[in-house]
């Protein structure tokens, strides 16, 4: 592929020794490096290859009313704007095979924030003193394919242990631009479907991607805990999926009710948006997840709020309390299920398997609560474009048969698309 090129983000206003010093570190290597300065308090000690004013410009600002606004939000929301109008630039021009950047939580925020928005397979190192701080830690990297480098001292100044840590920053980052293909595209040979599991589901969840490879497609699990939901929602609009079979979309309902595996607002969009038949099941809709146990008796507001120390509950273990959701909340569930499938662009369906939605609430459970399951269907039929399917099958979740049912549907949707573009195509 020839000499690589490795994306450097830094605020040259304040950290311009070290930026050089981890330039010179790349180039060693043998890569080349495009310089961005993305800082905007005071003008740039050294010259970059993409200045803060056309970073700036970029984002339709200029430098100057940027330095002069009062509050850092607004500066840093533009100049995160600017720099990655410029990086897909480079990216388009094939000048940014990895991206690197240091500093402490706002040069942290600012870069993650930068590098959330490249592909996925693009590789993105971030050198951080702020990498362990418990607010923040998770919001860096999220969902994304950022690897976070944690610098035990603050990159300021160039000392023994700045230079060691801007040492390996450089050579972490070239060993994995020279390992790296770019951006993941999926075989054209392969049919991906992309499966939601959790522990609940787990029996489902195997036997569902046991069918789809019997049949010829590559399942690509993740982990239905928030986080793994989020990572899923962001390559579905990068266009790595066939289809999706959506076992536990309960990242939906934890967001809903204030759960701890809760998603972004925006889950269960991405399907839809990028075109891309789904089936929907209801695992997780069942529970809210609401550990550690010590939150039922130290005032917690979810516990308070939702009154569950008076439902059924269970506790797999000390972390993990998952409480029964009531009739109510299921209706709540279900219309705003119908509220995101009513904007796709794709086939959809919704399964419900009757005799019970995880290991914990079929018959003899914890949450067995059939009265509250069947509130769903009603409420959700009464808000859904009638066009969308929904099947009410008489299993448990953790079967064959419902499993088998999933795959089955969905196999129907993909060949009819294959089916439609064919007949387009002549």
């Amino acid at each position: 592929m020839g000499q690589r090129s490795i994306v450097m983000l830094c605020s040259l206003d304040t950290k311009a020794s070290e930026a050089q010093y981890l330039k010179d570190c790349i180039e060693k290597q043998g890569a080349k490096t495009v310089l961005i300065d993305i800082g905007y308090g005071y003008p740039a000690q050294m010259a970059a290859d993409i200045s803060a004013r056309q970073v700036a410009k970029a984002a339709g600002s200029d430098i100057d009313t940027i330095r002069d606004m009062k509050g850092s939000s607004e500066a840093s929301t533009l100049m995160t704007k600017g720099a990655i109008s410029q990086i897909f630039d480079l990216l388009e021009q094939k000048r940014c095979d990895g991206i690197i950047a240091f500093g402490g939580a706002s040069n942290t925020t600012l870069s993650t924030s930068i590098m959330k928005t490249l592909p996925f397979g693009i590789p993105k190192l971030m050198i951080s003193s702020a990498a362990a701080m418990p607010a923040y830690s998770a919001m860096f990297f999220g969902s994304r394919d950022i690897t976070i480098m944690h610098a035990t001292v603050d990159i300021s100044g160039l000392n023994d242990l700045t230079r060691a840590f801007l040492q390996r920053g450089a050579g972490a980052i070239y060993g994995m631009v020279a390992c790296s293909d770019g951006p993941v595209e999926m075989s054209k040979d392969n049919k991906v479907v992309a499966v939601t599991s959790f522990r609940f589901a787990e029996g489902c969840c195997q036997a569902v991607m046991r069918e789809l490879e019997r049949r010829g497609y590559v399942a690509i699990p993740f982990h239905a805990q928030g986080v793994g939901e989020n990572a899923m929602e962001n390559l579905l609009a990068q266009g790595l999926f066939h289809g999706v079979i959506d076992v536990v979309p309960a990242g939906l309902s934890e967001q809903l009710l204030g759960g701890n595996r809760a998603a972004r607002p925006d889950r269960l969009e991405g399907a839809g948006k990028a075109g891309i038949p789904q089936i929907i099941a209801t695992s997780g809709f069942d529970m809210i997840s609401c550990g550690p146990i010590e939150r039922r008796d130290a005032d917690d507001a979810l516990w308070k709020k939702r009154s569950l120390a008076s439902r059924q509950y269970v506790i797999p273990d000390r972390y993990r309390v998952e409480a029964r959701t009531t009739a109510a909340e299921i209706v709540q569930i279900a219309e705003c299920v119908a509220e995101k499938l009513n904007k796709a662009t794709a086939p959809a369906a919704v399964m419900v398997p009757v005799l019970g939605w995880s290991s914990l609430s079929i018959k003899d459970t914890g949450l067995f609560n059939p009265e509250a399951d069947a509130a769903f269907v009603p409420a959700l039929k009464s808000k859904l474009n009638p066009e969308i399917r929904v099947t009410e099958i008489d299993a448990e979740l953790n079967s064959e048969k419902f499993a088998h049912a999933l795959v089955d549907a969905l196999h129907a949707m993909i060949e009819a698309k294959t089916n439609n573009k064919a007949k387009d195509k002549t």
